[in-house]
């Protein structure tokens, strides 16, 4: 016989989340969004000085708005279902 699961599923059905909880975790996609920017664009920079080359920056800015979007739809994808 399996043991139960101690922690209660966020997605059972007929559980209904509060507002606030909602609200919480779609406000972390403003500082998700800028945060995932901000990271991308400083590995551009190290690799830059590191590598001596001046356009790095540019593709860790790219890759870091392509990971802020891809935890945005994850984050809706989830909630969706």
């Amino acid at each position: 016989m399996p043991a139960p699961d101690p922690t209660p599923d966020r997605e059972s059905p007929g559980r209904k989340e509060s507002f606030w909880v909602q609200a919480a975790r779609y406000s972390q996609l403003a500082f998700i969004l800028p945060a995932a920017l901000v990271v991308g664009w400083l590995i551009g920079v190290a690799l830059d000085r590191w590598l001596h080359t001046t356009w790095l920056y540019l593709a860790g800015i790219l890759l870091g708005i392509v990971a802020g979007f891809i935890e945005l739809i994850r984050t809706f994808l989830r909630d969706a279902k």
